[in-house]
């Protein structure tokens, strides 16, 4: 079984982006990102339309962290303290060796390849230092764009869920990609 420890919590880099602690000064940027339509369109969650709702949520981050259920950082340009997305390793599965990794970018950021430098080094973390056997991403079928920065990063599909979710008055699919540590 998997032994996970983020203390003191990881932080890290890659060629253009710094992954770091969402703090709770980045509840300007949280509430931006998870109330857009856009970029919520393909993600079965409710909008955080408050301080209190982001601040919620950041608190929330920090439980999954301190109880090793699952990591997230907030991405960052280097050379700036601006949240441009959040990302992680979530539902950590330690007796399979095995989490999911979530991502999202505010849209501005969108088409630079920010994601793909993204979900790149936190696979190599996902890997490397927590000794992940395998990372799933679960996306809806819709989402063009996040199933091409996932099969840029290598992640093959696994299954397709049909209308396995129900949310917000409706059923809807749900696609598995993973990808191996080989």
């Amino acid at each position: 079984m998997l032994q996970l420890n983020f203390e003191p919590f990881p932080e890290f880099e890659s060629e253009r982006l710094i992954f770091t602690r969402t703090v709770s000064s980045d509840f300007p940027e949280v509430i931006r990102l998870r109330s857009d339509p856009e970029t919520m369109k393909f993600i079965p969650r409710p909008y955080i339309l408050t301080e209190q709702d982001a601040l919620d949520h950041i608190a929330n981050i920090d439980e999954k962290i301190n109880a090793l259920e699952g990591i997230n950082w907030a991405i960052r340009i280097k050379n700036s303290t601006k949240l441009i997305g959040l990302a992680g390793h979530y539902r950590i599965q330690p007796e399979h060796f095995r989490a999911e990794i979530g991502y999202m970018l505010l849209p501005e950021y969108h088409g630079n390849g920010f994601m793909t430098e993204a979900l790149q080094r936190l696979v190599t973390y996902g890997f490397e230092e927590m000794k992940l056997h395998s990372i799933e991403a679960v996306i809806d079928p819709r989402n063009d764009a996040s199933e091409k920065v996932l099969i840029k990063n290598g992640f093959v599909k696994e299954a397709h869920f049909k209308e396995n979710e129900y949310y917000n008055g409706e059923f809807i699919d749900s696609v598995v990609y993973s990808i191996l540590n080989k």
